[in-house]
């Protein structure tokens, strides 16, 4: 390897070591097989270049991109884009820090299109007949995927559950706390009186646990043999492809499609696209509507439902006038002048002529003033 050659690992290496402070470790260790691969591509198809002003899209990056998409195994898609991405990044935060990087060098249309992914979530009736087993099953990895069945958390965040991850968050209201996830946020779930019993159960079960064991995850709700994450997870993903196989699920079912499963029940259950992504830790409404389903059937309701609304339409509330002449004293002038304000406001949101309109709202302010002065006058009087 030449002195050249190491020079771009160490000003790459400089570079993501900057971009690691705001990344997750896994990230940045990303942004390392990013470099390797394009290196070990620069190093076997162009071996004399030797500056990064010597990049030019055509052949270097055009060339990079072709040895991706021929790589065997295959790369997805996904994984061509996210090399791309960044790459793109260091190369952008390698200029802007003074480096002598041609511009444009990856663009919108190198990358590849993005797959069109189908919601995932279980039929009516396997969802029912899943859930039945794992009730009756009943033992720590059965409660576990009915608690992320009853609130769409992410496998990765159930094992990292903390002890007391129940907050009370108002009166009778409690919330799921959902620790630091895949996008690095944390949340609360609404915590229903079945959230909370799954929740009970699972601690019940959890003092029953090895001693060894709950010593390794003191601090989590979930034990973890000799404190090995991979270990639980792939024990709780036996557990649920065991339990769908009981039932007879014709598909192959993972944590992820009871996540799928429960957005496309809130939906149909009338949440709407703003609560949903929230629910689900989303940080872009398009990623919550992978999640959901939308049938035929839901089509057919809510074209209906807004129909009887567009049959009904909303009115606008009307003030309770007096029956009778308020009396002469203050409070009944007062009383006199609020019931106009509101006639009068009624009035001009009748009106199409914009002049009008205006003309009221002044009119408006001024026996607003008038209000407001006797409202002073009764207050210096008592």
């Amino acid at each position: 390897m030449t002195r050249s050659q190491t020079n771009w690992e160490e000003i790459f290496e400089t570079q993501i070591r900057t971009r690691a402070l705001t990344l997750r470790p896994r990230t940045a260790d990303q942004y390392r097989s990013t470099v390797r691969h394009f290196l070990a591509y620069l190093r076997a198809a162009f071996p004399q270049l030797r500056r990064l002003s010597q990049l030019r899209r055509d052949p270097h990056l055009l060339g990079w991109f072709r040895w991706l998409s021929e790589r065997q195994p295959p790369l997805s898609n996904r994984t061509r884009s996210n090399h791309l991405i960044r790459l793109r990044r260091l190369l952008d935060d390698l200029a802007a820090n003074g480096h002598s990087v041609p511009p444009n060098l990856i663009r919108r249309e190198d990358f590849p299109p993005e797959p069109h992914y189908l919601p995932r979530p279980l039929s009516l009736g396997e969802d029912q007949l899943l859930e039945q087993e794992l009730r009756r099953t009943d033992d720590l990895a059965a409660n576990v995927l009915l608690l992320i069945r009853a609130t769409g958390i992410r496998i990765g965040e159930c094992l990292d559950l903390p002890l007391a991850c129940l907050p009370q968050v108002g009166t009778e209201q409690w919330a799921l706390h959902v620790p630091l996830g895949k996008l690095h946020t944390e949340r609360l779930v609404p915590a229903d009186t079945e959230v909370r019993r799954i929740v009970e159960r699972i601690l019940t079960l959890r003092r029953l646990v090895p001693a060894t064991h709950l010593a390794s995850s003191p601090a989590f709700l979930l034990p973890r043999r000799g404190g090995s994450r991979r270990t639980l997870e792939d024990m709780l993903r036996s557990a649920l492809d065991q339990a769908a196989k009981r039932t007879g699920c014709a598909t192959h079912v993972i944590p992820h499609r009871l996540r799928h499963t429960f957005a496309t029940q809130m939906i149909r259950l009338g949440v709407g696209l703003p609560a949903l992504m929230q629910l689900l830790g989303h940080k872009d409404i398009r990623m919550s509507l992978r999640y959901v389903q939308i049938t035929q059937q839901d089509l057919q309701r809510e074209f209906h439902q807004a129909r009887q609304n567009a049959a009904h339409p909303h009115r606008l509330p009307t003030l309770a006038l007096p029956k009778e002449v308020p009396s002469a004293g203050l409070p009944g002038v007062r009383q006199a002048l609020e019931a106009t304000r509101h006639l009068l406001e009624m009035y001009r949101r009748q009106l199409g002529n914009e002049k009008t309109r205006r003309t009221l709202q002044r009119l408006d302010k001024r026996l607003l003033t008038v209000a407001s002065q006797l409202q002073r006058i009764e207050a210096e009087e008592k």
